[in-house]
Parts: structure tokens; sequence; C-alpha cells
């Protein structure tokens, strides 16, 4: 996010905080004071977070064969934190969804997770905490200044396990 420019989103009246949503495929980088919100089946949300500063981002990704897609964008966020003045030793990591929501001959949300740890693993951070797999969506909220997550699961009417149709 550049400083200069409005920060995206809306007032959460529920939660009383200022509330940026993001999408397949974005990041979302602050050093301020708003939430990070999004909605997860099959993709993943990774959020990383410098425990010192409180500067911190989520970034939202869908499948993991798209060619550079993970390590372009959980890279670009972790460069971005950094930038915003986060140390690579003093961040943390959290991973969220990766559901089996779509049936199919294989789990993507699996693939999905798989791919975003081997390449957190090659940038050399650990996942602290996590939530991710099994049969059901979630809404995440994510707070970057403390790390506070907040997921509401939401379960899927059809069982994934089920025959394909």
């Amino acid at each position: 996010m550049n400083a200069a420019a409005a920060v995206p989103g809306f007032w959460d009246h529920r939660h009383q905080a200022w509330t940026v949503p993001v999408m397949v495929g974005e990041l979302y980088v602050t050093d301020g004071d708003e939430h990070l919100a999004t909605v997860l089946g099959s993709c993943v949300a990774t959020c990383v977070r410098d425990r010192a500063t409180g500067v911190g981002g989520m970034c939202h990704m869908l499948l993991p064969e798209t060619v550079g897609f993970v390590p372009r964008l959980v890279g670009a966020m972790v460069e971005e934190v950094l930038a915003y003045g986060g140390h690579r030793d003093d961040l943390e990591v959290k991973l969220f969804g990766g559901g089996r929501v779509i049936v199919a001959t294989s789990d993507i949300g699996a693939l999905n997770v798989a791919a975003v740890r081997a390449y957190l693993f090659q940038l050399g951070l650990t996942v602290v905490a996590e939530d991710v797999g099994g049969p059901v969506a979630r809404r995440l909220r994510y707070h970057p200044r403390t790390g506070h997550t907040l997921i509401q699961r939401l379960p899927m009417t059809v069982d994934p396990e089920g025959p394909i149709p």
C-alpha cells in the first residue's frame, strides 16, 4: 500500500475496525491498524507480520500449478513487509484455507497448502499457526498489528469425499 494513497476498504461496524478485503491474486501490507479479510475455499491465505513492529499483510492465492504464482505473491508480500520496516528474524507466518470444497479427482486445497509451505521453507520462514484442509470454506479476519485472527468455518453441503458426479 502506498502511504499517500487512500486506504481501501470499509468500516466494519460489527468489529469496530477499518477492514480491507483481500481477493484472489491480491496482497495487502500495512503498518496501520486496519483488519484484513477474505473468504477461502481451496485457496490459501498467507499472513506475515513482524512481531515487534506490527507491520504485516495477507496474500490470497489459488492454483499452485500457475508458474511462479506462489513465489511471486508470497515473495512480494515478504519483501513489502521488510520494506515497511519489518525484520526477517521477527517475522511470524500463519496459513489458512486449502479446504477440499470441490469434488474432484485431486485435492486442490492440499496442493495449494503444499506449494505455499514449500516456498516458505525455501525462504527459511516457519509457520507458527494454521487452520488448513478439511471439507470447509473459511471466512478469515486478520489484524496484522496484533497477529489476532478470527476464523469462521463454513461447512460444505456436498460431501467432498463422496463419489464424483
